[in-house]
């Protein structure tokens, strides 16, 4: 009998349109799909999967591999503007998850971050941390992790769609690339974060409301040239369909 497929995580940086890709991932319906359950389990001190209530990060990850194995093969997503110390000394991370990447260019990215939270330290902009946890990553599989971007993916949706499916081994589902709208009830206590994608069907570029960017506020233009050199080295190993 052969194993199992490992669970796939996707890390991301904050508003680079991940929720539109886990929206996706959910409306295949072959996958136990994990809402932000690091970033929920830090900030309530539980999260609940598949039914299974949990109050560490290494008790959600033995629930995980223990779904994964047993029911259904877990997708969680999850955003680099909290970090999980305990999580990355535990070698199942590397060892048994297939960690993925989302990156989007930073302008964009910062700008749509502020204008959600004016308040955010430079660290939960996300950008560093993503690229720590990408190279704990490499360096424990040796191998170079799968980057998706947002922008990418906006840009085409079921080429980089279809491509992420082909790396992580999932049968592309083109019926998952549309949805009905509406507010998911796992996505309450961050529910204004994600209202673009609730009140969507699909993947569709859409012009920025006028907000502050790095080219009209100064803070934000230091907050970019911070994190722009962890997002070109990791922009450099990007998915390209």
């Amino acid at each position: 009998m052969s194993a199992a497929p490992k669970p796939i995580v996707l890390w991301a940086v904050p508003r680079s349109r991940s929720t539109a890709f886990l929206r996706i991932m959910l409306e295949r319906g072959d996958l136990e799909v994990a809402h932000e359950p690091f970033s929920y389990l830090q900030v309530d001190g539980h999260y609940e999967l598949a039914g299974r209530r949990v109050t560490s990060t290494v008790g959600l990850l033995d629930v995980m591999l223990e779904v994964n194995a047993g029911e259904r093969r877990v997708f969680a997503k999850d955003t680099t503007d909290y970090t999980y110390p305990p999580l990355l000394k535990d070698e199942r991370l590397f060892n048994d998850v297939i960690n993925t990447f989302m990156i989007r260019e930073p302008h964009g990215a910062i700008s749509s971050h502020y204008a959600m939270n004016p308040g955010a330290t430079l660290e939960e902009y996300g950008f560093e941390y993503l690229h720590a946890i990408f190279d704990a990553v490499r360096a424990a599989t040796g191998e170079v992790p799968l980057v998706i971007d947002g922008d990418d993916l906006v840009a085409d949706p079921e080429t980089t769609v279809r491509a992420y499916c082909e790396r992580v081994g999932l049968a592309f589902k083109p019926e998952a690339m549309r949805w009905d709208p509406g507010r998911q009830a796992n996505w309450q206590r961050t529910d204004r974060w994600h209202a673009e994608v609730a009140e969507s069907s699909g993947l569709v570029a859409k012009p920025p409301g006028q907000r502050e960017t790095p080219d009209t506020n100064e803070h934000l233009r230091r907050i970019a040239d911070h994190h722009q050199p962890f997002y070109d080295a990791l922009a450099h190993h990007r998915l390209t369909g």
